[in-house]
């Protein structure tokens, strides 16, 4: 805002001197004098005297002088302020992302909607698939995270946040590459017989019950084995090393690059959907119903 010159004229009147200012701002002695002629001109005032001993400031000198450290202050202090304003005027949609809940559905939906939205940006907020810490991931919605893209029909997620239904993923069987059965194009039940699935824990899953309650009373030689209730890339890990298959979700075929997602002879999918806080701010509530309109959501 203030006259750059104003800094050299500061340092050669404190130095007495062109050439120990210019020393001090790594410059040249002419390139100095140079600032100071112009400064000069620029204000119709003789700002120097020039000696054999160096440079004295003239009446007029002195009471830019006087003046030309609170010019500096006052305008450091006015771009501060300033840029503090448009900082606080500035609008950022925070989406979290990981391996197993990746942001691209969300980035997807945001060339479509993200027009309704102008001035706004997004900021990705990478975060670990722990499945001890996933719960104070959700609980972060309207903190550290304005939205995450997820699958979700776990009561225990439900009741941290809400979720705008996107779609469904079929359920689908994890085998590693050496597995007999990897060289299939479609499991059926009868293939898993004598097998040990691994799945989540009875209880919080309706889908996942569902499914376990299914084998129970049709396919009682298809054994199961709890994994952790969240998913991880520890429980991928598991199944590449023990050889047993795991129930996971088309969405996760890529997953882990030892193990080969199979489809299974069966209906059962599971909901994923845009997840965000139970008290959302006006914004995130206008950004939910853009989508809703688009996707046709319910």
């Amino acid at each position: 805002m203030y006259n750059s010159a104003l800094t050299a004229f500061i340092r050669v009147a404190d130095e007495g001197s062109f050439t120990r200012a210019a020393g001090e701002m790594y410059l040249s002695p002419t390139a100095v004098m140079k600032q100071i002629n112009a400064l000069e001109q620029h204000l119709g005032v003789q700002l120097f005297t020039r000696t054999s001993h160096g440079v004295q400031l003239t009446p007029g000198g002195k009471i830019i002088y006087r003046d030309a450290q609170k010019i500096i202050r006052f305008s450091r202090r006015s771009v501060e302020e300033a840029r503090a304003a448009m900082a606080a005027e500035e609008k950022v949609f925070c989406v979290g992302t990981s391996l197993l809940n990746p942001a691209k559905v969300f980035m997807d939906l945001w060339a479509k909607a993200g027009e309704q939205f102008p001035g706004y940006r997004l900021h990705l907020v990478p975060f670990e698939d722990d499945h001890d810490g996933i719960l104070g991931v959700i609980g972060s919605l309207g903190e550290k995270f304005d939205f995450l893209v997820g699958v979700c029909d776990s009561r225990q997620w439900l009741d941290q946040c809400q979720m705008l239904p996107l779609g469904h993923y079929r359920k689908m069987v994890a085998l590693p590459r050496s597995h007999p059965l990897a060289n299939r194009e479609r499991l059926t039940l009868d293939d898993l017989e004598g097998e040990t699935l691994m799945m989540v824990p009875e209880g919080d899953s309706g889908v996942n019950d569902q499914i376990r309650a299914m084998l129970r009373s049709q396919h009682p030689g298809i054994r199961i084995e709890d994994t952790s209730q969240f998913y991880d890339v520890s429980v991928f890990n598991r199944c590449a090393e023990t050889g047993k298959p795991l129930l996971t979700l088309e969405c996760w075929k890529d997953v882990h690059p030892a193990l080969k997602t199979l489809p299974v002879e069966w209906d059962y999918t599971i909901p994923y959907g845009l997840l965000y806080s139970l008290h959302p701010p006006e914004d995130v509530k206008r950004y939910v119903e853009a989508v809703r309109s688009l996707t046709g959501s319910l």
